[in-house]
């Protein structure tokens, strides 16, 4: 039986690991023609054994964005998933990081979907999927000032893409998860472990501002963005679809 991305072209950037690489598998089982990227090549390693295509690429390089982009095809499917959360607070963070933040958790977004929206224009619709945060203009956390100010840009931006091209049958959805459980994470844990104790406590820490009183899967994530590619989602588009466990209940 086909699958619901059956013959799709789907883009997907920081596919290496986490979330990415998980949709990027969970995009081609669904019948998608998938091309996965990654600043670390090496990161993509395996994909190519899912029939996913493998790219390396920087999407802090806007040529090379637009070049990504222009040889993958017209797209159906962009996925955004490039991002880094820095742990600081409005005294704490820096110049140097906030230009970063904004370069790679917004802007490269509006390199990607610029690239891509001409594609999806003629082509007569596509599907763009970004990825922010419950943590940004849906709810505050601790030490996360520049990540959920970004956030919350990307939500912005999300409404806006939407709203311009819902005529010409584009459309543009943003998740907004809770914590979950991917090398990502991993690193911020062993960076707060000296802090917390140790590491089994700094994980402790994330698991329990979860009120299911566990971390999400990166496969959990991946459901929600396949169905925000596929065809049972048309008549979903600018929205920012918490999927957090009850964190901001």
């Amino acid at each position: 039986m086909a699958g619901r991305l059956a013959g799709k072209r789907c883009f997907v950037t920081a596919a290496g690991q986490g979330i990415g690489r998980a949709s990027a598998i969970a995009m081609a089982a669904e019948g998608g023609r998938v091309v996965a990227t990654d600043r670390d090549a090496a990161k993509l390693a395996g994909l190519e054994a899912h029939g996913i295509e493998v790219r390396a690429l920087d999407v802090l390089d806007d040529a090379a964005v637009a070049a990504a982009i222009a040889a993958a095809g017209p797209l159906d499917v962009l996925f955004n998933c490039a991002g880094f959360v820095h742990q600081n607070t409005v005294e704490t963070c820096t110049d140097a990081e906030w230009d970063f933040a904004f370069a790679l958790n917004v802007r490269s977004m509006w390199q990607t979907i610029r690239a891509a929206l001409p594609g999806m224009a003629g082509r007569g619709g596509g599907a763009i999927v970004n990825m922010a945060s419950a943590c940004s203009s849906v709810k505050g956390a601790p030490n996360r000032f520049l990540y959920g100010t970004t956030k919350a840009a990307v939500i912005g931006l999300t409404k806006s893409v939407a709203t311009e091209y819902v005529t010409q049958g584009i459309r543009c959805n943003c998740l907004c998860p809770g914590t979950v459980d991917t090398p990502s994470l991993g690193e911020r844990i062993a960076a707060n472990a000296a802090a917390a104790g140790g590491l089994e406590q700094a994980r402790a820490a994330f698991v329990a501002r979860q009120a299911m009183g566990r971390l999400a899967t990166a496969e959990e994530m991946a459901a929600l963005v396949v169905y925000l590619a596929a065809p049972e989602s048309t008549f979903v588009t600018g929205q920012a679809i918490v999927i957090d466990g009850g964190w901001t209940l």
